[in-house]
């Protein structure tokens, strides 16, 4: 064993290395590592020299981008320019049928009077008001004219643009709207009062009592009169219906009626406001000198083929007017302006990169032209039993609800009827009665009224409402005062309990809607689209032919009866006020910003895309991106795709625009991409206008079709995309 002991160390002597060996080694290694940081080094040079080669040639491809998009800016502005005139014909269009209506009026000869004309309007209700003693029936007939003229002075208040209107005219009709209101709601006091005179004539057979249901489209009347006096029939149901109401004892021994007046409109609520122009003289001016344009071109007749040249002459004499003075929302002025200012621009330094100069930020409200104006303030009550009519709105209607006076009844005395007549018109039963000395703790033994309601099936409710009261003095709507309140969503019933009576009414959120989940617009035929906007709770189908629109489809189950909304052709604005009285509201208002969570866009950029979306609606589908988030307020992200001959765009086909208002671009990434970016599509150029981006991609047969859209199709699909504004509210 000793021996192979000493062979292991004699073989571990002979491994050592020697001292030159090592060096050696380490001399190796250090080459080595010396010879990898080189390579490492050259590797990074390389790399640095190819990305600064690469960003160089991006660079110069940009460049080269951005220089060709300079020379052809004034001549895309030009087209788009000629294009958009289609706003301005619409605009004419609109006012002739505004100025021909007063004269198909006239010859009509029905004698109605023109809302619209002042004395006529006075003699009307100074006539009505006049006669006395008229039955239901015949209030009832007469209240489908006054509704009509209330309807129509809304809608010219509404669709008029606001530089067309004066301040005097539009105190008129809000006065005559007034007016009308109060008439009618008196008409209808009085008509009560007549048939309560003669209620022992309709006493029911069992009760003694009068039970009686008057329905119209417009108005319901439920009217019970207490002939008998009877403790006994305390709770009341009328006919068929759930609607009903259970009264204290003292009123069940009273000569007391009971009127619930349930009004499909609303005649209460304050109205709205009227927007007016900041600056009308400025307008005034750019209109006036619109016109002096058309006059000038017309004269100046073009020769034989130069339609170039002619074209350039219209565009030398468009008046420039600064982008700050002159805001218009749907004004083809305001747009036309602006474009043609930064062409102007560009044919002194085309090499320059355009500057846009926005204002402080604003905000687009629904209508034909109107300024617009910065974003207001919503006003919060600071009361919190106060309903904010910023925020809510009243749905369903008004129910009236009456503790009445019953008048003295008609006697029949030798084929004579003698009544008894009372002055003050319809007299009010006080109740709970007043305090008195003699009994000071009166008023807190006297028990509330409990009242049934039902919610009618024509108006949706997609949560459970809150129920207002009017308060007179304060002028509002009030959540006080109910009590034991309770809501049966299912028999759509809702039954509560007040120690006095009011008129009152649901509130709904008028954000409830918003913001939406996503949208398309998609073309289904000849001048006409289809705008699918779905929300949270539902899907909804707006149809746009012509001038002429239509909710096609929604989504809300089979319980609701919309026979009255559903496929019914009338103009956007109609649609609008109807989908709003329907519980569909997917139209913001100018406060709607401080409501909702919006996706940030600046106006001006906003309504150019919806404008150049309504001129390629005709064979172009548009939808939702999830990238207009990513992209900030100044820029605009959607999807687009050609669409002919098929029904829906393939997901395959769908390509991403982004667009500021100055420059549009096709973006490489799509919806399935991880995250954003704004790198140009391989083999795309830049473009001034989103219009000629999209037409670099599109058929010969798609710009034929949009050539020959209708100027009044083109100008309702631009304010219903105004009035839906889905790239902010999406």
């Amino acid at each position: 064993m000793g021996p192979k002991k000493k062979g292991k160390k004699e073989g571990e002597k002979k491994k050592k290395l020697t001292k030159s060996e090592r060096l050696k080694l380490q001399q190796e290694e250090e080459e080595r590592r010396l010879k990898e940081e080189e390579e490492a080094r050259l590797k990074a040079e390389r790399e640095a020299a190819e990305k600064l080669e690469r960003e160089q040639v991006e660079k110069r491809k940009w460049e080269e981008l951005v220089e060709k998009d300079q020379l052809r800016r004034t001549e895309e502005f030009e087209e788009l320019f000629l294009l958009e005139k289609c706003f301005i014909d619409a605009e004419k269009w609109k006012k002739e049928v505004r100025n021909l209506s007063k004269w198909f009026h006239y010859i009509k000869c029905d004698g109605s009077p023109d809302p619209s004309v002042a004395p006529e309007m006075n003699t009307f209700i100074s006539l009505w008001k006049e006669k006395e003693n008229e039955d239901i029936d015949a209030v009832i007939k007469q209240s489908k004219l006054v509704l009509e003229l209330i309807e129509k002075l809304e809608l010219v208040l509404l669709d008029t643009p606001p530089h067309e209107l004066t301040d005097n005219q539009v105190a008129q009709y809000q006065t005559s709207i007034m007016e009308l209101r109060e008439l009618l709601h008196f008409k209808f006091n009085e008509a009560t009062e007549t048939l309560l005179r003669q209620a022992s004539s309709f006493g029911d057979t069992d009760s003694g009592n009068m039970e009686m249901i008057i329905k119209d489209e417009n108005v319901t009347l439920y009217v019970w009169a207490n002939l008998k006096k009877n403790p006994k029939y305390k709770t009341i149901k009328f006919g068929d219906t759930d609607i009903g109401f259970t009264i204290p004892k003292l009123l069940a021994s009273s000569d007391t009626a009971v009127r619930i007046f349930h009004t499909n409109y609303d005649h209460i609520s304050p109205l709205s406001v009227v927007p007016r122009p900041v600056k009308t003289e400025i307008i005034d001016a750019i209109i006036e000198d619109f016109t002096n344009i058309e006059t000038t071109q017309e004269e100046a007749v073009p020769q034989e083929g130069s339609e170039e040249v002619a074209e350039e002459q219209e565009l030398e004499i468009v008046p420039t007017v600064p982008e700050g003075e002159v805001k218009m929302e749907e004004s083809t002025l305001f747009i036309r302006q602006s474009n043609l200012s930064v062409s102007k621009e560009e044919v002194e330094s085309k090499k320059e990169e355009p500057v846009v100069k926005r204002s402080k930020k604003e905000q687009i409200l629904p209508g034909p032209v109107e300024t617009i104006p910065e974003v207001p303030q919503a006003e919060v009550p600071t009361d919190e039993e106060v309903v904010d009519l910023k925020g809510f709105t009243p749905l369903g209607g008004i129910y009236h609800l009456n503790i009445l006076q019953l008048p003295p009844q008609a006697k029949q005395i030798k084929g004579w009827t003698i009544v008894e007549l009372i002055s003050g018109g319809l007299q009010k039963f006080v109740y709970p009665p007043e305090h008195t000395d003699d009994n000071p703790e009166s008023e807190n033994h006297h028990k509330p009224i409990e009242f049934v309601i039902t919610i009618n099936r024509n108006v949706v409710f997609f949560e459970k409402p809150m129920m207002a009261r009017w308060d007179t003095e304060g002028k509002a709507w009030r959540t006080d005062g109910f009590i034991s309140l309770y809501y049966d969503m299912a028999e759509r019933n809702i039954s509560f309990s007040l120690e006095t009576v009011y008129p009152v009414t649901l509130i709904q959120d008028n954000h409830i809607h918003m913001p939406y989940e996503s949208w398309e617009l998609r073309p289904v035929g000849d001048n006409e689209v289809i705008l699918n906007v779905t929300t949270t709770f539902t899907d909804i189908d707006i149809h746009v032919k012509d001038s002429q629109c239509m909710l096609a489809a929604v989504e809300v189950g089979e319980n609701y009866e919309l026979s009255h909304l559903l496929k019914k052709w009338m103009n956007i604005s109609s649609l609008i006020i109807a989908m709003k009285q329907t519980g569909l509201n997917i139209f913001p208002s100018e406060y709607s910003g401080a409501y909702v969570a919006v996706n940030d866009k600046d106006p001006l950029v906003e309504m150019k895309t919806y404008r150049q979306m309504a001129l390629l609606a005709s064979s172009f589908s548009f939808c939702w991106s999830k990238w207009n988030q990513a992209c900030g307020p100044q820029n605009v992200i959607l999807k687009v795709g050609e669409l002919l001959k098929k029904e829906y765009v393939e997901d395959d086909e769908w390509s991403i625009y982004m667009y500021n208002g100055e420059r549009a671009q096709k973006l490489k990434i799509n919806e399935s991409s991880n995250t954003f970016s704004g790198e140009l599509e391989e083999h795309t150029e830049l473009h001034s206008t989103l219009y000629h981006m999209i037409k670099d991609f599109a058929s010969k047969e798609a710009m034929e079709k949009i050539r020959n859209s209708n100027y009044l199709f083109v100008d309702a699909v631009c304010k219903l995309l105004l009035s839906v504004r889905v790239l902010t509210y999406s």
